[in-house]
């Protein structure tokens, strides 16, 4: 029998490649997406294989063509991971259009494309779950998150959208807020006077995905945030 397929769209060395090892430990079939071809193969082989697509988030065509891809070869997806994220750190006056066009494209139109690439094969397989990497700034800009905090804004609209109307059809959204530093070697080197309890750690966060995407169908959670105790909020 077949293992189910988890597609992990946006890897990097933190929570991506976590969510990777985390959802391959509870038996799934990995199938990583991203922009960058060698990163990938490293990812890949530090899990003792997976299956590798490039992937630009920003570009439906590849989203679409690279998802078709995994299906073919993996067959439909029944966990998605939508990890992909950027933004730019300017005030608004600074801010510019392809600041702009970049944020939404890779957080919201990225998530949406995605999401209907895998929504049939969920729906012929019986249901799926969609989960979903956002951040604090989905819910208040500040002053030089302007392209960043408006397209996780957009990116939490369009998955309450997708979870209110795909929910009853047996697919699974659900929001992760991420709300502080994930530990990873350039924020250790950025903070280097943080202790460690400053930083979220990606396996945590990994784990705390996994455990909702496979929650019974009675309670199903949309909205989850993710925080060190410390954190002040």
């Amino acid at each position: 029998m077949s293992r189910p397929v988890c597609a992990i769209l946006g890897v990097g060395p933190g929570n991506g490649l976590a969510l990777a090892r985390r959802f391959a430990a509870g038996g799934y079939e990995i199938a990583l997406l991203s922009r960058n071809e060698d990163k990938l193969a490293h990812y890949a082989a530090q899990l003792g294989g997976a299956a590798t697509f490039v992937c630009d988030a920003r570009d439906p065509g590849s989203v679409k063509s690279a998802f078709a891809a995994v299906a073919e070869r993996l067959g439909p997806v029944k966990v998605l991971c939508h990890n992909a994220g950027a933004g730019s750190w300017a005030v608004p006056e600074e801010t510019t259009v392809p600041d702009m066009e970049a944020s939404f494209r890779t957080n919201a139109l990225g998530l949406l494309v995605a999401a209907q690439a895998v929504f049939p094969g969920m729906i012929e397989t019986g249901g799926g779950a969609i989960m979903v990497t956002g951040a604090t700034a989905s819910r208040r800009g500040g002053p030089k998150t302007t392209a960043f905090a408006a397209a996780k804004a957009a990116q939490r609209s369009l998955a309450q959208s997708l979870a209110r109307h795909w929910g009853p059809k047996g697919i699974h959204v659900a929001l992760f807020i991420i709300d502080g530093v994930i530990d990873l070697p350039r924020t250790r080197k950025m903070l280097p006077d943080k202790p460690d309890t400053f930083f979220l750690k990606p396996d945590d966060i990994a784990d705390t995905v996994f455990h909702v995407a496979q929650q019974p169908k009675s309670a199903w959670t949309f909205e989850l945030d993710l925080r060190p105790f410390v954190e002040k909020w």
